[in-house]
Formats: structure tokens, sequence, C-alpha cells
């Protein structure tokens, strides 16, 4: 791993945590088909270990979000697809639950097709970041408050998503502290 990173949560305990969460939606729609709702891009890695272990039928419904400035000072939330989801069960699937203004937007949306049941998993709930009243129905981990990278999550310039880990990606200073550090100790070294 880069040094620029720092594991915060292992492979090992990821997949534990998807299969927790695997059996939890799985008990609760017991043998019912639950419709995924997966939120592109950062929820592909999560939403495929999660959807291989919840043991209900599942269909996969993959929708994008675009913030588009619509007006001066005004910007809008759309999505690429927005399937039928009527008298089903939905489940919305994504990697992390932020302010939660675009996956709110997204609930709303579905609302309107009136689908049976309708809720959210995430991996990472950042409560503290909340601007709207949501709370996912499922989620991995609560609280972290750091930029995580890997597992599907992108680091600069989009790398990093093939880590089968979640890290901490370092800051900017971090790194410069880093660079300055390696350097002075190549210069105090003593010559022999």
């Amino acid at each position: 791993m880069s040094g620029e990173l720092k594991q915060v949560y292992s492979a090992g305990r990821l997949k534990s945590c998807v299969a927790r969460l695997g059996r939890r939606i799985s008990r609760d729609y017991s043998g019912r088909t639950v419709d995924v709702v997966i939120m592109l891009e950062n929820a592909f890695v999560f939403a495929a270990d999660l959807v291989r272990q919840i043991q209900s039928p599942v269909v996969c419904h993959f929708v994008r979000s675009e913030l588009r400035d619509v007006k001066p000072n005004l910007r809008e939330v759309f999505f690429s697809h927005q399937p039928n989801l009527s008298g089903r069960n939905v489940l919305v699937v994504d990697a992390v639950l932020h302010s939660g203004v675009t996956q709110d937007f997204l609930l709303k949306r579905l609302l309107d097709s009136q689908p049976r049941s309708l809720r959210v998993a995430v991996l990472l709930d950042k409560p503290q970041d909340r601007k709207v009243d949501l709370k996912p129905d499922y989620f991995g981990f609560a609280g972290a408050s750091n930029y995580m990278v890997g597992y599907g999550l992108p680091g600069r310039r989009g790398l990093y998503r093939n880590l089968p880990c979640l890290a901490m990606a370092a800051t900017s200073r971090t790194v410069s502290n880093r660079m300055k550090a390696r350097k002075a100790g190549r210069r105090a070294r003593p010559k022999r």
C-alpha cells in the first residue's frame, strides 16, 4: 500500500461486515424479491459483494446521480435512470452516506412510484455530516469522518478503487511533512 495511505478496515473485516449486513437483509426480506438500486459509481464493489450475501431473490438496478446548475446559485440532482418499482421491496445501496442530500432526493423520487417498502444500506455512515433527516436502515461502519479510499471509493484522479481494504488518504500536508523528514534524514547520515 502506498505511503500516502493508512489501512482502516482490512479486507477480512469488510468481508465479515458485508456478510453480517447480508444476513440482516435476508432475514428482514425473508424470501421476498428485493429490488436493489445501486448508486454508481462509488457503491459498485460494496453492492456486488452485498447482493451475493443476500439469500432472497435480487433484481439489480443502477442509477447515477449528476449535479447540474439549473439557474444561478441553484443546483439540482438528476438521475440517469429511474426504474419503475411500484409495489416492489426496494433497497437503495450506496457506499457512503455523507450529507444525505443526494440519497434523500433519490428516495423521494422512488417513493413517487409507490414501492411496497423502501430501505437504505450503506457501508459508511457519517451522521456528523448529515444535512437532511435521513438514517440508513443498514450500515457497516459509523462515524468514519476521514476521507476513505479503496473498496470502490476513489482517491485522487480515480486511483485506489481496486484496493481490497478501506484506507484513509493522507492529506497533502502529511505527505509533504513525510517528504521533508525523509530529505532531512538523508542529510543527517554520517559519512563512513
